[in-house]
């Protein structure tokens, strides 16, 4: 899907010299921002980010033969003096801009997600679910700021029958600019949790910031939300006037205790036999966790929206991903990994999920960061789950900083050993641990406790 001349120029302004130059030699195939992946036909944009400055790659980028770049102003020095370019204020907007056009040139659903915890196993969910559709398109990994989300749209091809992308933030107004290059038809919001209330303030700060999804939403789409929070159904009422569908989870015990239907899409959760039953389809599933269950539910209202033909499949093999609901066995334990990050809610899932497994349970547990004032608080109600629960042993992962508070917090509770380096930790898990015991391994991603697992026995 090529860029033509024309099209650029109304987006960025006049081309600088262009001379000679044919305009069917300057359209382009693709846009880029990494010199070590651009290829001759592409447009190289340089972006100055945090650590980098694409400026700096020019000689580079101009060796390789590439036919035209867009640099910020006073940057024209850096380039032969006959050399096609474009000059702008602001590279990022610029970046955004074309990732816009490229957008509208899309003639294919647009499915954005968000929330506190779950978006990236939701947006797998939904590409596996999706797969008999033809070619899905999905953010890589956690490609979900300005940058990761543009690059997946201005990635995306003509052989793309759905794009799928995750959305992430820091701060409110991200998600707004997001949703305004990307312009989804459908909004996924999996959870409104404590993750990042360290910078936003408060829980209604986040749900604010996470329902600016909505804000260049397609009028005629939808937005996919949990039936069980209140004030975020009463924020999305204010900002979106479209179709909301609501999605409700419960074990399927609840199902034989005169349940009640209602409009919501509800799922029933079988831990035991793997499966979930929904809209009287019975889904084998390959995961486990009701906080995962759920994440299917999302993605099954995704793919109902696009009319997938759920008759033709009742086994559903998702492949987790690294750090994330991925069983591992060692010599003698088995490892639940959910290594890749933590917040309370997500704490709280996996704990009940280490519960459901063989004695002995054994808990590996990183800090949990960006919790702001209110850190002491959730780590307390993480601490006070763990000891009424049958776990073992704890060991307890803080910085030096904090490690005071929580020594004085722990120090009665025979549960827990306190720590501030990972190193020690595999030696004295295996001190504690013998053949058929489980083992969750969670924190926050600053830990890296993933450098540990290979060395549990």
């Amino acid at each position: 899907m090529e860029l033509s001349l024309s099209e650029l120029n109304d987006v960025l302004g006049d081309i600088k010299n262009q001379g000679d130059v044919k305009n069917d030699f300057l359209n382009f195939k693709n846009i880029s921002i990494d010199s070590r992946t651009l290829l001759k036909n592409d447009l190289f944009i340089a972006i100055k980010g945090k650590n980098f400055d694409g400026h700096s790659f020019l000689p580079e980028v101009l060796e390789k033969g590439v036919k035209s770049v867009v640099i910020k102003e006073g940057m024209q020095t850096l380039l032969p003096v006959d050399y096609p370019f474009w000059v702008v204020k602001d590279t990022l907007e610029a970046f955004q801009k074309l990732t816009l056009l490229k957008r509208k040139k899309l003639n294919i659903p647009v499915v954005a997600i968000t929330g506190s915890v779950g978006k990236t196993t939701t947006k797998e969910m939904i590409g596996e679910v999706l797969k008999n559709l033809g070619k899905i398109k999905l953010s890589h990994l956690n490609f979900n700021n300005e940058i990761g989300v543009g690059l997946t749209i201005l990635a995306t091809d003509i052989e793309d029958k759905v794009l799928v992308l995750e959305m992430g933030m820091r701060g409110v107004g991200e998600i707004e600019n997001l949703s305004k290059y990307s312009e989804p038809d459908i909004a996924v919001i999996t959870n409104i949790g404590t993750a990042h209330i360290g910078l936003l303030g408060s829980k209604k700060n986040i749900t604010y910031a996470k329902s600016e999804i909505t804000k260049f939403l397609n009028p005629n789409g939808v937005v996919i939300i949990p039936a069980d929070d209140p004030f975020l159904e009463e924020t999305i009422k204010r900002c979106w006037k479209g179709r909301v569908i609501k999605v409700q989870l419960f074990n399927i015990e609840k199902l034989h205790k005169n349940f009640k239907k209602n409009n919501n899409l509800q799922g029933f959760y079988n831990p035991s036999k793997k499966t979930i039953l929904i809209d009287k389809n019975t889904f084998e599933i390959s995961f486990d966790g009701f906080h995962n269950a759920l994440n299917f539910l999302f993605a099954y209202a995704v793919a109902k929206e696009l009319k997938i033909e759920f008759a033709s499949f009742n086994k559903f093999n998702f492949a987790s991903l690294e750090g994330r609901n991925k069983v591992l066995k060692s010599v003698k334990t088995t490892i639940y990994d959910e290594s890749y990050n933590a917040s309370p809610e997500s704490v709280k899932a996996c704990i009940a999920n280490l519960l459901e497994k063989p004695r002995n349970h054994f808990f590996i547990f990183g800090s949990m960061q960006e919790l702001g004032k209110d850190s002491e608080k959730y780590h307390k109600e993480i601490f006070n789950l763990i000891n009424n629960s049958d776990i073992e042993k704890c060991l307890f992962i803080c910085d030096k900083k904090n490690e005071k508070f929580y020594t004085y917090y722990l120090k009665e509770k025979k549960k827990f050993l306190v720590f501030h380096n990972i190193k020690d930790i595999p030696k004295e898990i295996n001190k504690f641990t013998k053949k058929g015991d489980s083992i969750l391994i969670k924190g926050s991603r600053c830990w890296q406790l993933e450098n540990i697992i290979k060395l549990i026995h």
